[in-house]
Formats: C-alpha cells, structure tokens, sequence
C-alpha cells in the first residue's frame, strides 16, 4: 500500500485527519445520517469532505471521467432535496463525481471507479467511508486504489433482499464480498444487519459495530397546537382521520400497498405522502381508479417534515424492504403511533403491540386492519408512542453518532486484503 497520509490509528503529528464520506445520492435517510454524522465530527479533529454522485451532468462529454466539480458548482448543480448545501454551509468540501450515478451501468460504473480513484487520491484523504450500495461497492474499491489508509462502510440495509431473483441477489451478494475485502471496518444500522453479513461472511466480528440511525429528536417534538396548525396548512377538512407516510415513491417503498390499504379504510380517512419519485405518475391514475382521490394527497418532496408529521394521526410504512429507517426514529419524536412492516430491522423500534405494530410486507389487508385499530383506539396507540419515545435514547442522537465515528475511524481493526 502507498499512501503519503498517516494512518489514522496511528501518530498523526497533531494534525486533522482527512474523512471523505462517499455517498451516490446524498439525500433521504442515508444521506441525513451520512450528513448528521460528518457534522458530529470535531472541527478541532477533522477536515470533512463529501464526494457524491452526478446529477444533470452532460452525458455526451467526450471524457466521462472529467466530469467532476467541486464547491460551489458541485452544490448549484445539486438535485432538489439533496443535502450538499448544508454540508457546503457547515465548511465541508464539496465533490460531485459525474459517472457515479444510482443507475447500473457498466460504462458509467467503470468511468466513475476510475475518476473516483483519481479524486480520493488528489484528496491524500485519512479514511474515506462510503455509504450506499452503489457507492459503497466503487467507492470502497476505488479508495483501495488510491491508497487510502483507512477504510470505512455503513450498511444500511443490504441490496439485496427477497423480492429479487436468485441470480441478482447471489450477484449482489458477491459484489459485497468483494468490496468487503478492502473495508476495515463496518458500521451496520439494525440489529438484523449485523445478524445479516456475519451470516453471510462479510465481516469479521472485530470489524463490525452496530448503529443506529442519527436523528436530533428534540427538533421533531410536537408543540402544543401543532397538530392543529399542520392540518390547516396542508388544507385537511375539520374532523379527519389522517395516516401518513414519507419515503420515496419506488417499489421499495410500497407507495401501492399504502393506497390500496386506504381504499379499504372509512372514507374520513385522509392519507398523506410526503416524498417524490419515479413512480408518482403511475400512483396518480392508481389512485384515481381506487376512487380516493379526494382523500389521498401526494405532497412530493417536501423541507418541512418536521411540521408535517404532527398532521399524522398514525405512521403507516409500506416498505417491502428497509435497514431502519430514519422516519420512524423521527416519527416516534412527534408522537406519532407506528404501523410497519416486518423486515429488518424495523423490530429494533417497533416491538409489536408494544410501541407499534407490525405487518407482513406486500399486502394492503393486514395494513389496513392495523391502521384502523390504531385508529379506533386513541389511547392505546398513544400508550405505544410513549413506550416508543422512552425506548429512543442517546443511541439514536448526532451526539453519540460522532462517539462512534472517532472512535471506528481512529481504530485498529483491518481489512482483509491490502495492495
């Protein structure tokens, strides 16, 4: 291995060190905890830096891997809901690496290992840690590459899951094994992810650490009278039942099953989308063959979660597969009573009947018949919000998420295989 940086468990001189946090989308769950984290870091221990994936970049450049900017043209060419301004505001470096792009594409996938490579190795970074399946798979190989001497992963959730064939899921999972080769260390969001890769031997017990998702809680306590102002500035009739949901609109998250839950439910229920996406124009004429229209509103991306959430009467997640998702732990900070579907590691919050309910993915039936008995009994489904809440300690603060960060970065696990 070459490298002119120190390695981070080792003397440093007194210096920084230099984190690069790879992520292909810088926005949703992945993205704020990713950001909640780089923003935990010490300014007096650390220079950051985040290196994201291209959005609206030219596709016909003759070079795919010049591609790249930096600061502030990184940030004005950032999509809508993306998290690179905050990052840009708190004093982190900014790069946005133009072939690393969310779609499987053999062109773009082998121009962005090769520019990535080329950028972390200009940046002369201490540790690089990826997020995302994408990223996390090219950007570890590519830090690898380029020398870095410590390298860092945060699984999610994994890529692979039941609802895909046999053949993607064993490719998937050898993918991770590959880039498991070159992480020396890991962070696993959920108790059934850890369970998940030592199962399937993408990591050594030494280099695995669970953790959770990093949410400010406080910031998401309901006021008294914000329940009130929230339904009258999304314009909801006096009187409604109101269930939720926020995610993005893709088969992973279910945004079907959630509607077609709702036709089954009383007609003054109302129910509420927050979040856009690829499918949203298909969900419009379902919704309109459904005949809810009148009680179903799509709100698309919104800044505003926070004041949206005490609208919600109950979370309802449709998810056909998760790690753990921020918006329960955000959920659960409003006050809002849970309904989720079973799969990891949605159980670490919501233990069934006792601080939520839980339902088999995939079907409107038993979500709706979840729903309504949340509905129907007020009072027990505040008694499961309060167990929640207690439940939702330090382990989930920004706080404790930088505890663990220093303490993963300035390790002394290491990676199977070096240069």
């Amino acid at each position: 291995m070459t490298s002119g940086s120190a390695t981070p468990s080792g003397a440093t001189g007194g210096r920084k060190l230099r984190v690069a946090t790879v992520i292909t989308r810088f926005n949703g769950g992945a993205g704020q905890v990713a950001l909640n984290g780089a923003l935990s870091l010490p300014d007096d221990g650390y220079e950051r830096a985040i290196v994201t994936g291209g959005v609206g970049i030219d596709s016909r450049a003759a070079s795919r891997e010049e591609t790249v900017l930096y600061g502030d043209a990184a940030v004005a060419n950032a999509a809508a809901g993306d998290l690179t301004p905050r990052a840009h505001e708190a004093g982190m470096e900014i790069v946005q690496v133009g072939p690393l792009v969310p779609q499987i594409s053999p062109r773009d996938d082998m121009a962005a290992l090769r520019t990535l490579t080329r950028v972390l190795a200009e940046g002369r970074y201490d540790v690089v840690h990826t997020h995302s399946a994408k990223g996390g798979v090219i950007g570890r190989v590519a830090a690898a590459r380029a020398g870095v001497p410590r390298i860092v992963h945060t699984w999610h959730g994994f890529p692979f899951n039941e609802f895909q064939s046999w053949a993607r899921r064993r490719a998937y999972i050898r993918l991770e094994h590959l880039a498991a080769k070159h992480t020396d260390a890991f962070l696993a969001i959920g108790s059934e992810t850890v369970t998940t890769a030592l199962r399937l031997g993408l990591a050594t017990p030494e280099r695995i650490r669970l953790s959770w998702p990093a949410v400010d809680v406080d910031a998401y306590a309901a006021a008294p009278g914000s329940r009130a102002h929230a339904r009258r500035r999304l314009d909801l009739p006096l009187g409604v039942k109101v269930v939720g949901s926020i995610g993005r609109l893709t088969y992973q998250k279910g945004p079907e099953i959630f509607v077609k839950a709702l036709a089954r439910l009383p007609d003054d229920v109302f129910g509420l989308w927050v979040g856009g996406g690829t499918m949203a124009g298909e969900l419009e004429r379902l919704t309109a063959r459904l005949g809810v229209g009148e009680r179903m509103r799509w709100l698309g991306h919104r800044d505003d979660v926070a004041a949206v959430l005490p609208a919600f009467d109950v979370m309802a997640m449709s998810s056909r597969w998760e790690g753990l998702p921020c918006v329960l732990v955000e959920a659960i900070g409003a006050g809002v009573p849970l309904v989720a579907t079973a799969v990891p590691s949605n159980q670490d919050l919501v233990l069934a009947g006792e601080t939520g309910m839980l339902v088999p993915p995939g079907d409107p039936a038993p979500l709706a018949g979840a729903i309504s008995a949340l509905l129907d009994d007020p009072s027990g489904a505040a008694r499961m919000a309060a167990r929640a809440r207690a439940r939702v300690g330090d382990w989930f603060s920004p706080a404790h998420l930088g505890t663990v960060l220093d303490e993963t970065y300035r390790g002394t696990s290491e990676r199977p295989f070096r240069r």
